[in-house]
């Protein structure tokens, strides 16, 4: 392998999440910012939460129940 050409990896690299969570990680950056982690995220809480953008998922429902019709 050549020498010098890899990132300097951190093993304390601090991970903050939107919801105000913080946990240490290994990175080759030493701050990461996220938006959803495993305190936040509907899959780990067991809460449903719906992003709608532009009515695409009421849109989708009223497919799905047109073709549970037929």
């Amino acid at each position: 392998m050549k020498p010098n050409i890899h990132p300097t990896f951190y093993e304390d690299a601090v991970v903050t999440c939107g919801c105000g969570n913080t946990f240490t990680t290994g990175s080759t950056v030493k701050e990461l910012k996220t938006e959803v982690c495993s305190v936040c995220h509907p899959f780990y809480t067991g809460t449903q939460r719906i992003v709608d953008t532009g009515g695409q998922v009421e849109r989708y429902r009223k497919r799905a129940a047109r073709a549970r019709q037929r």
